[in-house]
Formats: C-alpha cells, structure tokens, sequence
C-alpha cells in the first residue's frame, strides 16, 4: 500500500499532464475500482492532495434502525454508527474513511498499473499536442545520445527529441552534452509513442534564426520571400521591405556583418548571400547570380528556362564553387539557367567539334560553362578536371583538339 502512496507523491513531478488533469485521472481509476468493489460509487467521496501525494475515500451511508440494513454499502445501523459518534440519530449520514488496505494486494496492484498505465497515456498524448503547436519553432536541447543514424536530444523539461542524420549539416560534429539549437521539423506517433523530429537542414531553421537575429524581420518590417540553402555550403535569401527607409539587405547583414555572422557560425560557416527580392525574374536572376556581371538574360517563360550571357572572366563567378552558385540562383528564381560567354569573332563554340570530340565530353564541359574553345584552353588540365569529373588523359585530348584549331 506504501508503493502505492509513494507512488502518487511522483505523480506531482510529471512533466506534460497539469495538475487538475492529473487529479481527474486519479480520481477517475479510483471510482472505477470502487464501481467494481461496490456496485455504485456515488456515494462515495475521493479527495487528492497531489502537493503531498495524500488520496483518502470517504463513504457515506444512511443511519438507520438496527435489523433494517438492506445494502451495508449504503445504510449503517443506529448501533454500529454510535459505536462511531454517540450522537447520530436514524436518517442522519455517516461518513467514515475506507482504509485501501481492505482493497486487498492484488486489487491494490490493479489500482497501481492502471493508473500507471493511464498516466503513461496522458504523458504521451500531452507531448504530442504540445510539439505538434511547436513545428516549425526552434528549440534549445542539450546532446543525450549520439548513435551513427541519428542524435537523442533532451529538451530543458527532459524530453526526448530526435536530430537524424539526414537533418544535421554535414559538417556537424556533436558529443555527449553539447548544447544543440534545432528546429522542430514534424511530430509523429510511432507505436503509440511520440516521436519529435528535428531538423539543422531545413529552410525554416535558417529563416527562424533570421528573426531571432534581425528584429526588423520579427517585427514585420521586413519579410523573407524565399530561401534556398544547400546546407553547411551555400544558401540564398531573397528579402523585401515595407519601408523605403529600410534596407533589407543592409538590416540582415548588420553593422560589419554582425547579424549574419552569428548565424553563419550557428550553420558550421554556411555562405549566405541575402539579395533584395523583386517579381521581375530577370532582375532577380541577376541578384541571384552575383558577383557575376551579367550582360544579358533571354527567358523563355514556358519553359522555365534562361539563357544567362556574360564576358568571359564573368563565368565562373555565375556558376561557383562546384556549381552552387547557378545551382541555387535557379532554385531561387524557378527557372533553369544556362550561362553563355559572349560572342567572340576569334572563338570557335564546342559545338563545331562534335566530328572530333564525343557528345557526352562536350556535355560535361558545357555543363559547367566551358561552351567555347578559348575557355577550355584557358583554364588548368586541373581545374578542368575538378569541375568536369572527367579523367586528365580526356582532358588533354581535348585540349589537343581545341589548339590544333588556332594553329
């Protein structure tokens, strides 16, 4: 019976279930158990002081004349009540508490795992409804458990959060009690149990920690439209004002870039490039491909696509460090990019060398914005290689090929 006391007194320190709720469930399990012992339960009162883990039941009977007890559950006899209270007279109601010793061992070890049980269901039930209003938010958690597919992660209330691999920036390297920032991606129910999952990858993460970061952006005086990332590598925000006295840009990167750079350190030295958002596609592949000085863009609003023409020196800038650059930008804007250097009269295109050079070696260069002769000659074997993917001896016989060109 002490187990079960004891076990009340815990009842207070659970994290999800409020304390009137946590009354009901008590209340409820002990006027089933009472049902079942007595037929009825409506004559009996259960009171719980859960601050102190204290639970009495308190049965009332009737008083009535000795012989004439019908139902000993809800009548008592004059003799039997004055052997309580030398006062009490026929019709008077008698209250006397239930020690639950009576109960017997095995109805007290029902009484303990069904409520454990319910408790468990409630604690459950709470959980899930409380993160579910909290997708989409960040949260601070503190590193429980690392295994190779996933991170446990306790929330300040000791809750169980979950960081899969597939939601942790690539260069995140976490162990037993650091303290993590994350935001929380969706909430599912796995085997009647909630699961919350985080996410360090997700758009939203970097949008929260824009707001956390610019109160401009909290306040409303400026709003993010997109963002595109490739996380722990690159990312693009496209940004707008609802004030012509407020930059946008400006106001996200702050003072020597001091906004910006907390939230570059927090995603493991992400580039982030923040450009003003405009509905003129045109204009926003443009920002969207900076640094490169574009000289001009042809669309083709059909098929989603853009030719994108520059100086030759201009090229690599639009396309970046492994493609992110025109990667993103087409991310950003919808459309597919393709970038051209511009005409010139001493250049030849590869296109003119298909008898020679092999479709696919062509492909591979054009892909990554080597689509004339001279820009293939001007580059390193190396470089090319790096870019391309294709083998040096490949390489070189192309170079041969291209250089015969101009002999």
């Amino acid at each position: 019976m002490e187990n079960l006391i004891a076990n009340f007194a815990e009842f207070k320190e659970l994290k999800n279930i409020d304390k009137s709720t946590m009354i009901g469930v008590l209340e409820d399990v002990f006027r089933h158990h009472l049902q079942k012992t007595y037929e009825t339960d409506e004559n009996f009162d259960v009171i719980i002081n859960p601050e102190k883990g204290d639970l009495e039941i308190w049965r009332n009977r009737v008083v009535v004349e000795d012989g004439e007890v019908e139902n000993p559950n809800q009548q008592i006899s004059l003799s039997e009540a004055r052997q309580l209270d030398a006062t009490y007279e026929v019709g008077e109601e008698v209250s006397d508490q239930i020690d639950m010793a009576s109960f017997g061992r095995r109805a007290v070890l029902s009484l303990r795992q069904n409520l454990a049980s319910r408790i468990l269901d409630l604690e459950k039930a709470s959980l899930f409804e409380k993160y579910s209003e909290k997708v989409g938010e960040i949260i601070n958690g503190e590193v429980y458990q690392v295994w190779k597919k996933e991170i446990l992660v306790l929330d300040e209330e000791g809750n169980e959060l979950v960081l899969p691999k597939s939601e942790q920036i690539p260069s995140d390297r976490f162990r037993k009690d650091d303290h993590i920032k994350a935001i929380v991606s969706k909430v599912e129910m796995r085997n009647n149990t909630p699961v919350i999952i985080l996410s360090r990858t997700a758009p939203e993460f970097l949008q929260k920690l824009f707001e956390n970061e610019v109160p401009e952006i909290y306040d409303g005086l400026i709003t993010i439209k997109k963002i595109v990332r490739i996380p722990g590598e690159r990312a693009k925000v496209a940004v707008e004002s609802y004030d012509d006295r407020v930059d946008p840009v400006g106001a996200c990167v702050g003072m020597k870039g001091s906004r910006i750079s907390t939230i570059v350190k927090e995603l493991r030295n992400e580039n982030i490039d923040v450009v003003n958002w405009t509905a003129n596609t045109q204009l926003l592949i443009q920002r969207a491909l900076n640094p490169a000085k574009i000289t001009s863009i042809t669309l083709n609003e059909a098929k989603k696509t853009a030719s994108v023409y520059l100086k030759a020196s201009e090229v690599s800038l639009a396309i970046g460090k492994n493609g992110l650059n025109i990667k993103l930008a087409t991310m950003l804007s919808g459309y597919d990019i393709d970038v051209y250097r511009e005409a010139d009269e001493n250049d030849v295109d590869l296109e003119e060398f298909t008898d020679e050079i092999e479709r696919w070696i062509i492909d591979s260069f054009k892909r990554v914005g080597f689509d004339t002769a001279k820009s293939v000659l001007e580059c390193s074997i190396a470089e090319l290689a790096r870019r391309t993917d294709l083998e040096e001896e490949t390489i070189e016989e192309v170079m041969r090929i291209l250089r015969a060109e101009f002999e």
